[in-house]
């Protein structure tokens, strides 16, 4: 069975804008998960999710010269495609999460203090 298809990037669009997964309110109002800025405080949500670059996953259907957008998830709505996060929850400890939801992960260039507007203070331990 061979299957072809298209890896788009949305590198150079205002893809990640129009689908409000970069957070940028000189741009377009912050909107994530389907909430307003406003709302995403209400629910508990820290500033991780109010400025900056977020995780989505959108799907859709080209049919002759018609686009369809048919899916599309954030948040916790994508975990089953990282099989990290797969193999941590079988574990006795999990995902460790109680500092913060993913407080454990790290970009390699980010090591020091992880204090934020949502008051939880991540640092490496």
């Amino acid at each position: 069975m061979e299957w072809i298809f298209p890896w788009f990037s949305s590198h150079g669009t205002s893809f990640n804008y129009d689908f409000h997964v970069t957070m940028d309110e000189s741009v377009t109002p912050v909107l994530f998960d389907f909430r307003t800025k406003e709302e995403l405080r209400d629910a508990g949500i820290g500033s991780w999710a109010l400025t900056g670059e977020q995780h989505g996953l959108s799907v859709f259907l080209r049919q002759d010269d018609r686009v369809f957008h048919t899916y599309s998830t954030y948040s916790r709505g994508t975990d089953l495609l990282n099989g990290t996060f797969n193999y941590l929850d079988l574990t006795p400890l999990g995902r460790q999460e109680e500092a913060g939801i993913m407080n454990w992960v790290r970009h390699h260039d980010d090591y020091g203090d992880r204090t934020t507007e949502d008051g939880y203070r991540h640092h490496d331990s």
